[in-house]
């Protein structure tokens, strides 16, 4: 066994470059390592390798067994003629190691490591896993796992690839990568019953040297792949994940993700409200947003918006034309479309006119379009049907950006003559004509059900591909559009700092004044307010004022004052003022008492909001924004970032919340300046991202009134002592 190394991860990233990829999905030979004609897995490669057209060497290592699948075997991958371009590692994880070595001496380049028991085992295995990566890189050998069920790639007609591959498998645009073993069959099932073609799949396994983010690129960098899938557990390296997800943007190649899994906030993130509506998962939702990486939240949502990337002229615009031959299907279309925010104007003067000449006289003609079942219930004299040519006018409209159209009917085997000829006549002019519109047509099938296969070998010989069903279509529709929409503005998450991890467990809350101080020294606006140690310096500050005031302990120990009743409000005159103070210093009492009690102004009118940060353990510092009080607390009206956000993207975060109206003067209130509102959250943001061992920064409320802005109430948790502050001046 090698000796392990202390960090191969420099050696690693040497190994897994954009070329080295491009040779590890595509090897002209492969080695099964450990296989034999009782082992399951061995059958899935051989099978696998049959169902794509694997041609190539398919060579069988096994030190007992002379014959493998009547394919001649050897002993040891040392004993290979020549080195295989892969080896297949199907042997027990006590027995990898030495498979390794002998790979290493035979020239092996690239492996793949079937078994478990590694990282995901615990301690000794992610020591074990330490090792077999340090020995790989010393081999110069890429490892593709371990924990992993391997990978096809169709363009390259290799499969070695340890689960069933539902035939026919399709070559195609998709190009899929899994942080999983056993769902890529699901996937592989729910494609082929779609007609939906896929360039490469990876099971991704315990990612010891190739990471998702490595396999992004290589789908980045492939000419077959245009659509990216990814299913995702986690997002381990949030940095080298985010870059590459904005090289696939610059690409021109859209990432739809099914991100499951979902985790408790950090506890000491917790102390503030942000952290409570920052969970782990609203987090990734948002960092996937910024990547402009398309979130859904099943395999079918998953493939189907991918087929229509990938198989669809895009659309540029949300103006839709829909042609369906049933008025429940336009209700149905229509309402799916306004949750998309999908348009469906009328029709242009002159495309009524040339519809209303090929519809029946009782059918109305308006978009979205019920062209009836008349032809349904007369004998068929000619290839087209009213729904030809409505498409026809249609796509010629100057008001649509796409026709949605349901007009592909199939049936599972072919008619006889001539009902056959005239269908395929007539799919054979649709295809012309879907090829010369100006706009894209988006053909739907009415229900997500299985493409026969006659319909599979119609539409497929004339390019049509049909999105599964009008839920899951307008669905895909409207994940197209907002990708879209979000092309060219993605930058690339930094990460968590260095000394988050230990700042963490460390994390402790300042008292108020700080917190307030902070804020001052950064230039941000701040409610008027003294520190009172008695009760007639209390009295003093509200004199000084000039107004109703606030009382409320300043502690590092009370971080929700309110709670314990350690906050008094709207309180005049010397006599109230006396006692809201000897108030609040009882109420703090039990709870460790303060250093004094915040004296503030009061303010009225005007809406209270939250602007806070907390410090995500995989993505660093995230923004919070949402409308204060039942807004936040029960309604979750929140907007969130990942940080650094400029005033631009803050004010995109305030148009993201149902609140909005609140600011804007609902109800005869003031508007606020929402542009200044967006400067001070931004700049907030900024001071957060700048004060060392940051967990928590919470404003809330913020209270807004027009353009005058403040901070009412302040709460900071950082990961250092109170004297060990720093930040930007």
């Amino acid at each position: 066994m090698p000796a392990a190394v202390s960090d191969p991860r420099a050696a690693v990233r040497a190994l897994v470059t954009p070329e080295r990829l491009a040779e590890f999905f595509a090897p002209r030979s492969v080695a099964m390592v450990g296989a034999s004609e009782t082992s399951g897995w061995a059958r899935f490669i051989v099978a696998a390798s049959a169902a794509v057209g694997y041609t190539g060497p398919l060579l069988p290592v096994h030190p007992r067994h002379p014959t493998v699948f009547g394919r001649p075997a050897v002993h040891s991958l040392r004993d290979l003629a020549e080195p295989a371009d892969l080896a297949f590692i199907l042997v027990p994880t006590d027995a990898v190691d030495g498979v390794i070595e002998d790979a290493g001496a035979a020239g092996v380049r690239n492996a793949v490591v079937l078994a478990s028991g590694y990282r995901e085992a615990g301690p000794s295995g992610a020591e074990l896993e330490h090792e077999l990566v340090a020995a790989a890189a010393r081999h110069g050998i890429l490892v593709l796992g371990p924990n992993t069920l391997g990978f096809l790639n169709t363009a390259a007609r290799v499969a070695p690839f340890g689960l069933t591959v539902p035939l026919p498998l399709a070559a195609g645009p998709i190009g899929i990568a899994l942080q999983s073993g056993a769902l890529s069959s699901v996937l592989l099932a729910f494609a082929r019953a779609h007609a939906i073609g896929v360039s490469t799949l990876a099971s991704l396994g315990n990612e010891a040297m190739i990471t998702t983010a490595d396999v992004l690129d290589y789908l980045v960098a492939d000419e077959q792949t245009r659509v990216i899938c990814l299913f995702l557990e986690e997002i381990g390296d949030p940095a080298a994940f985010s870059a590459a997800a904005a090289r696939a943007d610059a690409a021109g190649k859209p990432i739809v993700a099914l991100k499951a899994g979902a985790s408790q906030a950090g506890q000491q993130a917790a102390l503030a409200h942000t952290g409570a509506v920052a969970g782990d998962d609203a987090v990734v939702d948002a960092a996937l947003c910024q990547l402009n990486i398309i979130r859904v939240t099943s395999i079918e949502s998953l493939l189907s918006t991918a087929a229509l990337l990938g198989y669809q002229r895009w659309p540029q615009g949300r103006r839709m034309g829909v042609l369906t031959a049933s008025g429940g299907a336009c209700d149905i279309i229509a309402d799916r479309a306004s949750a998309e925010g999908i348009e469906i104007p009328p029709f242009a003067p002159e495309t009524t006119a040339v519809i209303r000449a090929a519809l029946p006289s009782f059918a109305a003609v308006r978009n979205p379009l019920d062209c009836t079942g008349y032809v349904l219930a007369n004998a068929r004299t000619s290839a087209l049907t009213a729904i030809d040519h409505a498409l026809d006018a249609a796509v010629e409209d100057p008001g649509l950006d796409f026709v949605l159209s349901t007009g592909f009917t199939i049936p599972d085997a072919r008619p006889p003559d001539p009902a056959g000829k005239l269908l395929e006549d007539r799919l054979a002019w649709v295809a012309e004509r879907i090829a010369a519109a100006p706009i894209p047509v988006i053909p739907l099938g009415m229900t997500c059900t299985d493409v026969s296969g006659y319909a599979r070998e119609v539409l497929g010989a004339h390019g049509i591909h049909l999105l599964p069903g009008m839920e899951l279509g307008v669905q895909a529709l409207g994940n197209a559009l907002r990708w879209l929409d979000g092309r060219g503005t993605v930058r690339p998450l930094a990460g968590p700092p260095a000394e988050s991890a230990v700042s963490a467990a460390t994390a402790t809350a300042w008292a108020e004044a700080q917190g307030r101080e902070l804020l001052a020294a950064a230039g941000l606006p701040v409610v008027p307010g003294r520190l009172a140690q008695s009760a007639e310096e209390a009295v003093a500050a509200a004199r000084s004022l000039g107004g109703p005031v606030a009382l409320k302990i300043n502690s590092a120990r009370v971080t929700h004052k309110s709670d314990v009743g350690a906050v008094v409000l709207n309180l005049s005159g010397d006599a109230a003022v006396r006692a809201g103070y000897e108030q609040v210093v009882a109420a703090a009492r039990p709870h460790g008492g303060g250093t004094g009690v915040l004296v503030t102004a009061m303010r009225h009118g005007g809406v209270e909001m939250l602007a806070g940060v907390t410090m995500d353990p995989g993505f660093g510092p995230v923004l919070a924004v949402g409308i204060g009080g039942l807004f936040v607390e029960v309604l979750r009206d929140v907007s969130l970032r990942v940080l650094p956000a400029g005033r631009d993207e803050v004010r995109r975060m305030l148009g993201e919340l149902r609140g909005l109206p609140l600011l804007q003067g609902a109800r005869g209130g003031v508007p606020a300046d929402l542009d200044e509102l967006a400067r001070v959250i931004s700049e907030l943001g900024d001071l957060a991202c700048s004060v060392r061992g940051l967990q928590a920064l919470e404003v809330n409320p913020l209270w807004v009134s027009g353009d005058q802005i403040e901070a009412l109430d302040v709460l900071v948790v950082a990961g250092l002592d109170d004297t060990d502050i720093e930040f930007a001046r």
